[in-house]
């Protein structure tokens, strides 16, 4: 599971704290066993010197310590029971003390990651990628074809808006697929409403629920981010900015929507070109067609997109504003 290091952190502070809380109940509840049987206390006093004891004659090479140890355990394990029983105590809480009593909140069993890592890895990537509730009706399974005519004809791909369509969905559930094993990335472009957005966040929400880290921003959020970090010193804007280059996935919307200038030019390069030095695969959508990117973005911003990205036009009426009159 790819996470950023801010990320992995944030999960490891939350097992932290609940490791504290877990130690917090143990305490309270042995004070509470010492309180109602303090021969307990006793004992675990007297143990816990004779282990002591014990330690410093094997350091000095008494081959017969740990045995003498090993018995004076069994014999206090043995007793602690009878005093705990005859007390009408138990020795843990009656309440659970772990979250997780798999992983007893560490998050790992053994050097693998528990199955509730993965599952805080997967929460803390839906709640950082910016479209976590957008993703709860926007995805696969809830993508229809019904709002794509098979009559009219693209000229510039020869093909119904429906074929374009299906061309697309197709890349993307191999997208998907194939992420893992091949780098990939894809650029949809086309006019607005034609669904862009919400192919990108089929894909994202698919990934997503594999634990592969996304981050989606509107280019206007994007370059906003890049100021903030160049010009500003903004310790989130530079924190934000190191992930869009290490997440698994970054989604770029509604590119050309932005206030365009040199800065946003020279940064759009920045990141495109870090993410293919990388690695890391990157989807965009623009409402602008081929010729306008060429001319907004420079012939170094068109070369890496035309270069690396899967182009994937979708045709078609608005069908927002379909779902409106309907």
């Amino acid at each position: 599971m790819a996470l950023t290091n801010s990320q992995y952190d944030q999960i490891m502070r939350g097992y932290e704290a609940k490791q504290r809380d877990a130690r917090r109940r143990l305490d309270d509840h042995k004070t509470m066993l010492y309180t109602r049987c303090p021969q307990l206390r006793e004992l675990d006093d007297t143990i816990a010197s004779f282990c002591v004891r014990q330690a410093h004659l094997m350091l000095d090479g008494d081959t017969q310590a740990l045995d003498t140890l090993k018995e004076q355990l069994r014999k206090a394990r043995i007793k602690r029971a009878q005093l705990l029983t005859d007390a009408g105590l138990q020795a843990e809480p009656s309440d659970q003390i772990y979250t997780c009593p798999d992983c007893q909140d560490t998050g790992f069993i053994g050097r693998k990651p528990c199955h509730c890592f993965k599952q805080a890895s997967i929460d803390l990537l839906y709640t950082q990628s910016n479209i976590k509730n957008i993703l709860e009706n926007e995805n696969f399974s809830t993508l229809t074809f019904d709002y794509y005519s098979d009559e009219m004809t693209d000229p510039a791909t020869g093909r119904s808006p429906l074929a374009n369509a299906k061309i697309a969905v197709n890349a993307c559930h191999s997208f998907v697929e194939q992420f893992d094993d091949c780098f990939q990335n894809l650029f949809f472009y086309g006019s607005t409403g034609v669904g862009k957005t919400f192919l990108s966040n089929c894909v994202a929400k698919a990934l997503m629920d594999s634990g592969h880290s996304v981050l989606y921003f509107t280019s206007f959020q994007l370059f906003n981010i890049l100021e903030k970090s160049k010009f500003h010193g903004d310790a989130d804007a530079k924190s934000q900015e190191e992930d869009l280059f290490t997440c698994d996935l970054l989604i770029i919307d509604d590119l050309g929507t932005e206030l365009t200038n040199s800065f946003s030019v020279s940064q759009l390069f920045l990141c495109l070109n870090e993410r293919l030095l990388r690695k890391k695969s990157t989807i965009i959508s623009s409402n602008l067609d081929l010729d306008t990117l060429f001319e907004t973005y420079s012939e170094r911003n068109f070369s890496r997109i035309i270069s690396n990205y899967l182009l994937l036009k979708l045709t078609g009426a608005d069908i927002r504003l379909k779902k409106r009159t309907q």
